[in-house]
């Protein structure tokens, strides 16, 4: 009997895009010797994407390509993408690239009467076959079409465009713009390209968001979400959304937090490297003094820490932690360390996790102190909020990057309530440590207790903790009638121990003396009972003698 063979698993051919996450979400790239559709409104990103495809095609992985465009002239595209350290003019040098511009004018074709893309394939053909590209990007389709009101002729065209590339064997990218009800404005080429992505720029609430979309991959798995991405000086990034699967490494080895006091709180003396730890509190609670605390025994111990502060800048947090003995501006001189700051308003959720994401991958940190998280809440719904959290929580334990986040929480008459950002991570995270405000006798206090650590055991008290010009200092627990004393409670608590002490010691003092009188007495009393006692004694010697003596001395007389 013949042995049944296995046939191998298919492994569809791809063109990996050199784009920063975009690889990851199309499962290794675009399809090989087949047409891409990348479509989307005005300014969404679609020439710039297709160019850094290009780009990165022949910097990356040595394959030439072809840019051919129907609107802007070659010039003004070279000067466009140089801003995005783009070097056009060198590519096309080494004759790796080909940059053509072709005008299309509606006049002529309405004066011809005629309309076919030979000449398009001629010229297109030559382009391809003297520098032997492998990517044609094609920029944008429907300036192509604009002066063709036959749509007959139109789709039969388009089909013919895309048949053509698919037998010249190229990776192919067309760019179109967005129709009413369809994809683009004639709406078939999403129906001819093997794979179609969906660029979007929207603003939500003053605040501007680029996100991308897999509409379809044909014989591929894909990413089926939207994606936020990011245009800076490096191009387009792409955030791809979190891993479903809770499958990244963990750490045994522990990790101070810098202060002394929270240490002694954990049984194993501070928290787990790579976990996520939330330090809740109402304001002036000394939230970001605990935070810049751990980042800076992080870089006491070399690990680089990336602090991102959205209500301070970086001089100011320097100058309000050097008031109290922590100096960041001898780590931020090292390299260590690195503080990032800006308003949740200059970007949206994705955008800061998409910046964050980006400089873990540059600069490599172990350690991460984002302060505070609560601030993320204006720039997005409730969804949102808790989404981007979530997805930053698992970024960073995949990276094993030890977390630190801060969370402003507001004073609310119902104290059960929690605050969102706080919802939203709190069961998330490894170690929660929330500081609040002690109120009594007319006073403000801090208090700090430990809410949770995962695996490892920890203090069930709340202990009160001060700031002081050496930094921070915890109190022993005071007990009182009612409880745990803070402040003046516990300092009028501690007089009151003191004469009470001291009333003791004189009762004391009082009662030994009394005692010592007591026992004077007493020896006196003896003393005279000895010598009565003596002196009786001597007075029946003297008598029992002269009895003897008188008996003696009649007994003589006899």
């Amino acid at each position: 009997m013949q042995k049944e063979t296995i046939p191998p698993t298919f492994i569809f051919p791809k063109a990996p895009t050199g784009v920063d996450g975009l690889d990851e979400i199309t499962d290794g790239g675009f399809p090989k010797g087949r047409p891409t559709l990348i479509c989307g409104g005005a300014g969404c990103g679609k020439t710039l994407l297709s160019m850094q495809f290009l780009i990165k095609g022949i910097t990356d992985y040595n394959e030439p390509g072809v840019f051919m465009s129907f609107e802007e002239p070659s010039d003004d595209l070279t000067l466009n993408v140089k801003s995005l350290g783009f070097d056009l003019e060198k590519l096309k040098a080494d004759k790796m690239l080909i940059v053509d511009h072709v005008r299309v004018e509606r006049s002529e074709i309405e004066e011809a009467g005629e309309y076919d893309l030979d000449g398009l394939f001629i010229r297109l053909g030559h382009a391809i076959d003297s520098i032997k590209a492998t990517r044609v990007v094609l920029d944008t389709i429907e300036t192509l079409f604009s002066g063709l009101d036959n749509q007959a002729i139109l789709r039969a065209e388009l089909r013919r465009l895309f048949h053509w590339l698919k037998q010249k064997g190229v990776t192919a990218v067309i760019t179109g713009e967005r129709g009413e009800a369809t994809l683009t404005r004639q709406g078939l080429e999403e129906y001819v390209s093997d794979c179609v992505i969906v660029l979007d720029h929207r603003v939500i609430e003053q605040v501007s968001t680029r996100r991308l979309r897999i509409v379809k991959y044909r014989g591929s798995t894909h990413g089926t979400n939207e994606y936020p991405f990011l245009i800076d000086e490096n191009g387009i990034s792409v955030l791809p959304i979190t891993s479903l699967k809770l499958d990244n490494e963990v750490s045994s080895d522990i990790v101070s937090t810098g202060f002394a006091g929270l240490d002694e709180m954990f049984n194993m003396g501070g928290f787990y490297r790579g976990s996520n730890i939330l330090v809740s509190g109402t304001a002036g609670t000394a939230k970001t003094t605990i935070g810049s605390y751990f980042a800076t025994e992080q870089c006491k111990n070399n690990e680089k820490t990336i602090y991102f502060a959205f209500e301070e800048s970086p001089q100011q947090l320097v100058r309000n932690m050097k008031s109290i003995g922590v100096d960041l501006q001898k780590y931020l001189d090292n390299g260590t360390l690195q503080i990032h700051s800006s308003r949740p308003s200059l970007n949206g959720l994705e955008l800061h996790l998409l910046t964050l994401r980006k400089l873990i991958k540059e600069f490599e940190p172990t350690t991460i102190i984002i302060d505070p998280i609560s601030n993320l809440i204006s720039v997005g719904s409730d969804h949102e909020v808790r989404s981007m959290l979530v997805r930053l929580i698992d970024m960073l334990k995949v990276n094993n990057i030890t977390a630190l986040f801060t969370s402003l929480n507001k004073q609310h008459t119902d104290t059960l309530r929690p605050d969102l950002a706080e919802e939203s991570v709190s069961s998330l995270v490894d170690t929660w440590i929330t500081v609040r405000d002690m109120e009594g006798i007319g006073e403000r206090n801090r208090g700090i207790f430990i809410i949770k650590a995962r695996g490892m055991g920890h203090s069930n008290q709340v202990r009160e903790f001060i700031i002081t010009n050496n930094g921070l200092e915890l109190l022993d627990v005071e007990m009182g009638p009612q409880g745990i004393l803070t402040g003046a409670a516990r300092q009028s608590f501690k007089n009151k121990k003191t004469i009470s002490d001291i009333k003791l010691q004189n009762e004391i003092s009082r009662k030994d003396r009394e005692i010592e009188r007591k026992r004077k007495v007493l020896e006196a009393n003896i003393e005279a009972l000895k010598n009565e006692f003596e002196s009786a004694e001597e007075e029946l010697s003297i008598l029992k003698a002269t009895e003897e003596l008188q008996k003696e001395m009649s007994s003589k007389k006899k």
